[in-house]
């Protein structure tokens, strides 16, 4: 687990969001937007960026940063992609900030 890179992912208020929201999706996302939710996909990355208010290519950006240093998965179907929170990966960091600081 790379801490620099997470830490830098981490210092942008829309990205920190974005992983609060997909904690818990049915609390942040309006119910008509997750018709087609899986848990085990996550949420539609058209529904990330309706609720961030930026670009498809801005959202994408974010969500690719938060992926290469692991805290979110994605899975493409078709034309579109999901993203979820990588529960371990956030635990680990976690247990990881407590040891440190």
């Amino acid at each position: 687990m790379e801490l620099m890179l997470i830490f830098k992912a981490l210092s942008n208020n829309t990205r920190v969001n974005m992983l609060i929201w997909l904690k818990q999706p049915h609390l942040h996302f309006p119910a008509e937007e997750l018709l087609d939710y899986d848990a085990h996909l996550g949420v539609c990355v058209s529904d990330i960026t309706q609720k961030a208010g930026l670009s498809l290519s801005t959202t994408s950006d974010y969500l690719s940063i938060l992926q290469k240093c692991g805290l979110v998965e994605a899975t493409r179907v078709g034309q579109w992609t999901y993203y979820k929170r990588n529960e371990a990966a956030m635990a680990r960091l976690s247990g990881l900030i407590e040891q440190a600081f």
